[in-house]
């Protein structure tokens, strides 16, 4: 099957799903779940949260497949909804941490926050210890909402930059830049902990 008869065939499928059809959506399920668990699973850093917006995805996927304009491929769309998902879940629990309701933990010499470790394997992503990847997804937490969703979708989820372009509605230069910008924030960060270590090169750097 081509491509491009695929795209048509997924089209069609999603057209079926918005009369009411709910067998589209396991093929669906089938096809893209592992690909946005690891989308979810980048913002999230927790396996529970993850599954939980896994879930949220494909549930608005058929709800909303009448809405579905064909701007797009399926694919970019499923993704689109992915992004806005998990943004929507970092910014409310980030008002809930300003709130209190999440408290942090502080080191009682210096009374900065403590690095948590995570509690996942992501995999998209390969370091040699669990430190590597907590101090990874740290900084990663530091860029702008834009700059981690282009580096979540090209470097972790191995998306071309022409596609995380129409799944953010921006220019391919657009994105080129945001990348860019995001290695090279991420790079100096990284540094401060390992002045001396190349190794976060490699994997910010593709």
């Amino acid at each position: 099957m081509t491509k491009e008869r695929q795209l048509n065939d997924e089209n069609l499928m999603l057209m079926e799903m918005a009369g009411g059809n709910e067998k589209p959506l396991d093929y669906f399920y089938s096809k893209y779940a592992a690909k946005v668990y690891s989308t979810v699973l980048s913002y999230t850093k927790n396996e529970e949260d993850a599954e939980e917006l896994l879930q949220d995805v494909f549930v608005t996927l058929f709800d909303s497949a009448d809405k579905f304009k064909n701007d797009a491929s399926v694919s970019t769309w499923i993704y689109r909804i992915a992004v806005n998902k998990c943004l929507d879940f970092l910014r409310k629990k980030n008002s809930l941490k300003r709130k209190g309701i999440f408290s942090s933990i502080f080191s009682k010499e210096t009374g900065e926050t403590v690095i948590e470790p995570i509690d996942f394997v992501h995999p998209g992503v390969k370091l040699e210890n669990a430190e590597d990847a907590t101090l990874l997804f740290k900084v990663l937490d530091e860029l702008t909402e834009n700059q981690k969703t282009v580096f979540i979708l090209t470097q972790m989820d191995g998306l071309p930059q022409q596609e995380v372009a129409d799944i953010m509605k921006l220019s391919r230069k657009s994105v080129e830049s945001l990348l860019q910008r995001a290695k090279a924030s991420m790079r100096d960060k990284l540094e401060k902990f390992y002045p001396e270590r190349g190794k976060f090169q490699k994997n910010t750097s593709k």
